[in-house]
């Protein structure tokens, strides 16, 4: 472990939550949707916060968050770790969105990112980083955990053991919102997600699903197994789940291999019901993600060529909304 344990988080769960390549992180829109998405993590520099970034060139997943920081974190893939039989976490936080200084930010990032997968055999070339200023520019979420909820060896037929903040515990307010309005997520036409439902049910693994439960928290879990149906999904569920399969939901299948050279995600949005058993999702919408899919290394620059071109216009404008220049790709000394 590379990081003081100041919180006092359980001993069970600091190898996955350093290690993790991807967690699920789960937020809440203004209408009280939860919104899961795959991202990197890491443990924040004090060793009280379990940290994501998401970038300036996309902000609704921090905005979510400054809206309302009641957010979750699951910790269910561990492909890639290096650890044998860890556990699977649930994290209930408080979020402090973090984008009053992008260029610290993105140094931050940018340090992170290269340590990481210099430690997967994996490193990325200082002059292609150069280039990725669209991508690398960040919005950092620091989450305050308020209860911890894991499943000892990620066996999630058995009941979690739990943990909980000292009384007291609060997270810092978040960074003051940028002025004016952000960019929007680019959200899928209806038409076209039953295709991509049948390739996520066969080809991305067991999905996370999310529900808002009775605190008002975005909890994601993981499910035994889905299929498709007309309008969705049917979800066979793992006893224990955390919140019930109710309400306002969204399902989200991602993927990646152990260098984490690919990944790929769908997040798809909802409304679930069902038992403690069985569940069925039906589809409003499929969310706009940003996948890197396994392929030649040619197909991999082309996927970041089409996403540059949608992404980098964004960079100068939400940049000043946040009344900052542009930050520039220092590479780490």
């Amino acid at each position: 472990m590379t990081f003081t344990n100041t919180a006092g988080w359980p001993d069970e769960i600091l190898g996955i939550v350093e290690k993790s390549l991807t967690v699920e992180y789960a937020s809440l829109t203004k209408k009280g949707v939860p919104i899961t998405f795959p991202l990197m993590p890491q443990v924040g520099d004090d060793g009280r916060t379990l940290d994501v970034a998401t970038g300036l060139t996309y902000p609704v997943k921090a905005e979510r968050a400054r809206n309302n920081p009641k957010v979750c974190l699951l910790y269910s893939e561990p492909l890639g770790c290096g650890l044998e039989g860890p556990p699977v976490v649930l994290v209930y936080g408080a979020a402090t969105v973090r984008d009053a200084d992008l260029q610290a930010n993105t140094d931050r990032y940018v340090r992170f990112a290269t340590k990481r997968f210099a430690e997967l055999g994996v490193p990325i070339p200082a002059f292609f980083l150069k280039t990725m200023t669209w991508y690398l520019a960040r919005i950092f979420v620091e989450v305050t955990p308020m209860r911890i909820l894991w499943w000892e060896g990620g066996v999630l037929s058995k009941e979690p053991k739990a943990w909980h903040a000292p009384n007291g515990t609060q997270a810092p307010d978040s960074d003051p919102p940028p002025a004016g309005k952000g960019h929007k997520s680019l959200n899928s036409p209806l038409t076209e997600w039953r295709s991509e439902a049948e390739y996520a049910v066969n080809s991305l693994g067991k999905p996370v699903l999310t529900v808002a439960d009775a605190d008002g928290y975005p909890v994601p879990f993981r499910t035994q197994q889905a299929s498709t149906t007309g309008d969705g999904f049917q979800l066979e569920l793992f006893p224990h789940t955390p919140a019930p399969a109710q309400g306002k939901a969204s399902l989200c299948f991602h993927l990646h291999d152990e260098k984490f050279s690919w990944n790929e995600n769908k997040t798809f949005v909802g409304e679930v019901t069902g038992d403690a058993d069985t569940a069925f999702f039906k589809v409003d919408r499929l969310l706009a993600g940003q996948s890197l899919k396994k392929g030649s290394q040619i197909s991999v620059m082309l996927n970041m060529f089409k996403l540059r071109q949608q992404l980098a216009p964004r960079l100068k404008p939400e940049a000043l909304r946040r009344g900052q220049a542009v930050p520039k790709i220092h590479m780490p000394v």
